[in-house]
């Protein structure tokens, strides 16, 4: 009887060790896991306020971009007052998936500005307008390439709070999956058409 007893005593423990380390390693690996959705989703941020940057300097660049074209195309109004409608909508999206389709439309209406001015050669001879829209590629550049990284960093976060078993600590944080900065329409993705 005593030996059983101690048999089932030792019996006991070992089954009381492997649960503990069980449970060890299950909490361990959900720390872990825990660890880099926030990690990731903390990149997420920091690509999207790297785009913000960049989208506020383009929207501080456009009033001055538009004064100037507007010296050479008065009648040309409902252009110029489109883009501005454009920048001020982008400028007041509440949050990251409403200023992306702002920037967008915003992005057509600055394609329709810069065919409109191939039709005045004094513009586009224009120092100030070459400088200023040289600086609007510059940043356009800078967007392009924040934009990549922004979708790189989405892309593994998303995978991350989609794959098993970060889904299920994922669900828990009440993690949701992040859009991607990407074209809104079939119309944006073709060329402007200029005609001379």
């Amino acid at each position: 009887m005593n030996l059983l007893s101690l048999s089932m005593g030792v019996l006991i423990g070992i089954i009381v060790a492997v649960l503990l380390v069980v449970i060890l390693i299950i909490v361990g690996v959900t720390i872990s896991i825990r660890n880099s959705l926030v990690a990731l989703s903390n990149g997420c941020e920091e690509a999207w306020a790297t785009i913000d940057v960049y989208l506020k300097k383009r929207y501080d660049l456009i009033p001055n971009l538009v004064e100037t074209v507007k010296g050479y195309t008065k009648h040309e109004s409902e252009t110029l007052e489109r883009v501005i409608a454009a920048r001020n909508a982008a400028i007041a999206a509440p949050n990251a998936n409403a200023k992306i389709d702002a920037d967008n439309a915003l992005g057509g209406t600055l394609k329709t500005l810069f065919a409109l001015t191939e039709s005045y050669p004094d513009l586009k001879a224009n120092s100030q307008f070459l400088s200023l829209q040289s600086q609007l590629q510059a940043i356009e550049n800078d967007l392009s390439q924040s934009r990549k990284f922004y979708n790189g960093k989405c892309r593994a976060y998303n995978t991350k709070i989609q794959t098993f078993p970060s889904n299920l600590v994922a669900n828990s944080m009440q993690l949701e999956k992040r859009n991607y900065f990407e074209l809104d329409s079939a119309e944006e993705r073709q060329n402007v058409k200029i005609s001379f």
